[in-house]
């Protein structure tokens, strides 16, 4: 039982949602103020650049926030969290609470980072999760007095700087690998094909699920946009499905060594199927990709990975609240083919690499669980039960 008063958002502060200028009206751009989408919520960083800005008329009419505002996101991928750094606005995806006085920042932040399973009970559609501002505002979270809220945020954020640094050296080697495939593939002039040629016989890349239906415990695991973090797919969350539904979609059931790809919201984001999941499928905002025999499965999934790919497919997405690229446009990418030989070098290299960042991501796993426990047990006034030294 929660040892601390469940109050609602909108008794702790003013809740705001945002909106996205028409962009037709080219006085509303190019300014200083950072235009905040989802995609720049990141977590306890606060939030002071972002790719678009806008002007001061550009932010009346999204609305304009003061720093220390927490961001959640609300339509798509639900539950993204973020801090303004500054004086910011956001597109209408994201609903804001700013805090009153009866609430320290950091521990509003860490607070509404906990209400990502209510968002998905609230959503008010299965195709394009949507959590409107009055949903939004009714969602509770624990108030303890202000000094125990920064207790915990304090002890949340011992945990956090742990995870931030694991993180940093898993993208180092991200980056290595990455670097590898350039000094290996980038200026090489290979022939190419398109990616619907390049995928194993008998697949072609497609989505899945149209509709997953109620959670069905025991069921087909299915894979969604908001479950590939970090360049791996989150087995531990994964959703279920009635095996009847899933047999209705045996097109896009997964191997382990499938490559499947975010084509709505997080678009081009891309993991591996690990072998945990054969079998499993997919739903509407996530496609598979099947290597064939042209190319190696490591070498598929870093071309994707590429600054070169991810241009391509960035520049094909259509859509500004609801991102996504379609299938017949993702299936044009041409993917460069060198030799077996090369690809061969390359995935025995990447062994190495590969062993590391499963090192790692293992340790992150570990602390990820010791977060959650360390969050559950200080929301529910328990903090003091166990000491995070």
């Amino acid at each position: 039982m929660n040892r601390w008063n469940m109050i609602p958002l909108h008794a702790l502060g003013q809740v705001v949602t945002g909106s996205t200028p028409k962009t037709s009206e080219a006085d509303f751009y190019g300014g200083s103020i950072p235009f905040v989408t989802p995609g720049d919520l990141h977590g306890f960083v606060p939030i002071e650049k972002t790719e678009r800005y806008l002007t001061q008329a550009g932010a009346s009419k999204a609305r304009l926030l003061p720093e220390g505002s927490v961001m959640v996101s609300c339509i798509g991928l639900l539950g993204k969290v973020g801090v303004a750094g500054r004086a910011v606005a956001t597109n209408q995806q994201i609903n804001s609470v700013i805090f009153g006085e009866s609430i320290f920042p950091r521990y509003g932040f860490y607070a509404c980072r906990t209400l990502a399973p209510e968002l998905e009970r609230h959503s008010t559609s299965t195709t394009l999760p949507i959590v409107n501002k009055s949903r939004f505002a009714d969602l509770e979270i624990p108030v303890p007095p202000l000094a125990e809220q920064k207790r915990i945020a304090a002890t949340l954020d011992q945990v956090d700087i742990l995870r931030a640094k694991r993180r940093e050296t898993i993208s180092l080697l991200d980056n290595l690998t990455q670097s590898i495939f350039l000094d290996m593939f980038g200026d090489g002039e290979w022939p190419v094909a398109p990616l619907s040629r390049v995928v194993r016989d008998g697949t072609v890349v497609t989505y899945g699920i149209v509709q997953a239906g109620e959670e069905f415990p025991g069921g087909v695991p299915y894979i969604r946009t908001g479950d590939i973090k970090r360049g791996q797919i989150l087995t531990a969350g994964l959703r279920r499905t009635d095996p009847v539904i899933a047999s209705k979609f045996d097109r896009s059931r997964v191997l382990a060594g499938d490559i499947v790809m975010s084509i709505r919201a997080t678009v081009g984001t891309v993991a591996p199927v690990p072998p945990d999941l054969d079998g499993a499928n997919l739903t509407q905002g996530t496609a598979r990709i099947s290597p064939g025999a042209l190319t190696q499965g490591i070498y598929l999934l870093e071309y994707l990975r590429s600054s070169k790919a991810q241009f391509w497919i960035q520049n094909q997405v259509k859509g500004a609240t609801f991102r996504e690229i379609t299938l017949a446009k993702l299936r044009e990418l041409e993917v460069p083919l060198p030799p077996m030989a090369l690809q061969n070098i390359f995935a025995e290299r990447m062994q190495v690499v590969l062993g590391l960042r499963n090192a790692h991501s293992a340790h992150l796993a570990a602390l990820d669980e010791l977060f959650e426990s360390v969050q559950q047990r200080a929301f529910a006034g328990r903090l003091w039960d166990h000491e995070v030294t």
